[in-house]
């Protein structure tokens, strides 16, 4: 565990690590398909005016990446024709997941969202499926990559990552559609996907380490539920084992856990969907969005994520954990300003910085945070079973968010948003107090 006494110095070396490095490009090919099925999407289907009500239930395509539990533990045991043997387990399926996204981009850019609707959405659910699938081998590798101490550092660079591609997916799709167009766009960033393909190409395969604990577990569980049937023994040592194994460490708190994460970005999420239409709505270009929302805000959001990882290196997880929490909401009482101000630049800019900062900030942490949870015998479910958990519930409420801005304002929305942060405020702090103790 990380302790005041490491020196600022020290925690800056983690940076210069090669798995650390590694996953900023990782990070990239993570982070690019996200906007493009969330809010660049928005935006598009908003510019073809399509209805406010509808863009808020594309927000559902996005439950997608809170269910991947559901199929973690196939990308975690069951081995790819050809590909496994070739690449191994972590970066076979993340090659898989990659090549999807390239084909449901594809295919969303030769699709007319004003007369083609939902083959739109069956399309953005592929990218979302795919997407989140490499996001599950990518999280596995992260957390076998490296030890424990550098996956603060390994969180930082990853979002450095994300945060450029989600620079690119949205300012840079804005910027194409607004000189070119929608398809033009959506063309592009499907061959920017060949960043992620060539990083796992070149990468080597992590270890896969068996923990004597988990052995015993399958082994209980193998002699209590499958009774030596090979089907039954697979499942159990993917599927069940790996929940018992977290539930047995946690005893009941780990419900307290699991409920934590399931609130700590539920503000964050919800608010986002509707971001770019309102932007628009209150009269800013596509470029405006562009040039301060998404290019300005970006430097913010990398200063957050590297100050969330040093911190995590020289204080721990916990207290940074409570900041980021308290952050996340405050921030969307600042959107709720800006609808009463109008379309001020100055106050765009002081919004996004504000909301970049943190985010960032409580992201890094946060994802510390989970892949301190996971038992590496079982990394790939695990933390796919903490990753839905985090984004579920504002996945869900967030396809009401529309209906929230049609029935009264803006401002009443942010304001709701804020408030629904207080709970994961409290139980961060309940958590601090647990591991003080």
């Amino acid at each position: 565990m990380p302790t005041d006494s490491i020196s600022w110095s020290e925690a800056l070396r983690v940076y210069l690590h090669p798995r650390v490095v590694t996953l900023f490009f990782l990070g990239f090919s993570a982070g690019l398909p996200l906007l493009l099925v969330f809010s660049t999407l928005s935006a598009w289907l908003a510019d073809m005016n399509v209805s406010r009500t509808a863009i808020g239930f594309f927000g559902w395509v996005g439950i997608t990446y809170s269910i991947k539990v559901l199929w973690a533990p196939v990308v975690d045991r069951l081995p790819l024709p050809l590909l496994t043997r070739r690449l191994g387990q972590r970066r076979s399926w993340m090659l898989a997941g990659q090549i999807g996204v390239v084909i449901g981009l594809l295919g969303m850019a030769m699709t007319d969202p004003q007369q083609q609707l939902v083959q739109v959405a069956l399309l953005a659910l592929l990218v979302a499926f795919s997407s989140s699938t490499q996001d599950v081998a990518i999280d596995a590798f992260r957390i076998e990559a490296a030890i424990t101490e550098y996956q603060g550092a390994m969180a930082s660079t990853y979002i450095l990552g994300y945060r450029i591609a989600m620079l690119v997916a949205g300012a840079g799709a804005l910027y194409i559609a607004d000189f070119g167009s929608w398809p033009l766009a959506y063309l592009c960033m499907a061959l920017l996907m060949g960043v992620g393909v060539i990083t796992v190409l070149l990468i080597s395969e992590p270890a896969h380490p068996k923990v004597s604990e988990s052995e015993l577990i399958e082994q209980e569980l193998h002699h209590k539920v499958s009774g030596g049937n090979r089907a039954l023994n697979w499942f159990v040592d993917a599927v069940v084992a790996p929940f018992v194994e977290f539930f047995r460490r946690n005893g009941r708190f780990a419900l307290l856990i699991l409920l934590f994460i399931g609130l700590f970005r539920l503000s964050d999420i919800v608010m986002g969907i509707m971001a770019n239409p309102f932007y628009l709505d209150l009269g800013f270009s596509k470029s405006d969005i562009a040039s301060i929302g998404k290019v300005f805000g970006f430097f913010m959001t990398i200063a957050g994520s590297f100050l969330g990882g040093l911190l995590v290196v020289r204080y721990g997880v916990f207290r940074p954990l409570v900041a980021g929490a308290v952050l996340v909401a405050l921030t969307n009482l600042l959107f709720a300003q800006l609808s009463l101000v109008g379309p001020e630049l100055p106050w765009l800019a002081l919004v996004i910085s504000a909301d970049n900062l943190s985010g960032g900030f409580s992201n890094a942490v946060f994802i510390a945070y989970l892949s301190g949870l996971t038992n590496r015998a079982y990394t790939a479910t695990q933390y796919a079973l903490f990753s839905s958990v985090m984004t579920l519930p504002g996945k869900f409420v967030s396809g009401f968010s529309g209906v929230i801005v049609d029935a009264s304002s803006y401002t009443h929305f942010f304001i709701y948003a804020a408030v629904m942060g207080i709970p994961a405020i409290i139980l961060a702090i309940v958590l601090m107090r647990r591991e003080s103790r």
